[in-house]
């Protein structure tokens, strides 16, 4: 079964390359947040796919690596891809939608609660393209009162 490259594939393609990113994440509202600097590696599966492939040194020295595949299913008609890290044993599974401007690429998933041990509840990591040389990567958890918060951002730029 061979596929055909789709519109939403080519979307895709534009976060192929080599890039730079510095973040910040707090897990919970009021907590001091942790900064990090990163490279990413983002390539082509076949122009369907992207495979992002991050490397980045924790506070504690050690060294944090992570992949995030992403693909567009023309069969339901949306966003599909996963995550994976070398400090965590959940992997995410995302399903979502690029929104009407072709800008900002929501991606829902569930997971753990960080700071409550067998609560599992909703995520989103929100992708958004600034320009051909900038995006930013917001992750947000739904909280108990059905808000949700930013519990998570980087910026990532094009490496020249």
């Amino acid at each position: 079964m061979m596929t055909e490259p789709q519109t939403e594939h080519a979307w895709l393609m534009k976060l192929c390359g080599d890039w730079t990113s510095k973040g910040e994440a707090m897990c919970e509202p009021g907590a001091t947040p942790d900064t990090w600097e990163t490279t990413e590696h983002v390539r082509s599966l076949g122009g369907l796919w992207v495979l992002c492939e991050g490397r980045g040194e924790m506070k504690d020295g050690n060294v944090m690596t992570s992949v995030m595949t992403i693909g567009y299913d023309p069969q339901i008609k949306e966003y599909v891809g996963n995550f994976v890290a070398s400090i965590m044993t959940h992997m995410w599974i995302y399903e979502g939608a690029l929104d009407a401007d072709e800008k900002v690429l929501t991606l829902n998933t569930e997971g753990p609660v960080f700071t409550e041990p067998g609560k599992y509840t909703k995520y989103k990591d929100v992708i958004e393209l600034i320009d051909d040389d900038h995006r930013t990567l917001t992750s947000f958890i739904l909280m108990d009162d059905g808000t949700w918060f930013e519990m998570m951002r980087a910026d990532y730029w094009r490496k020249k």
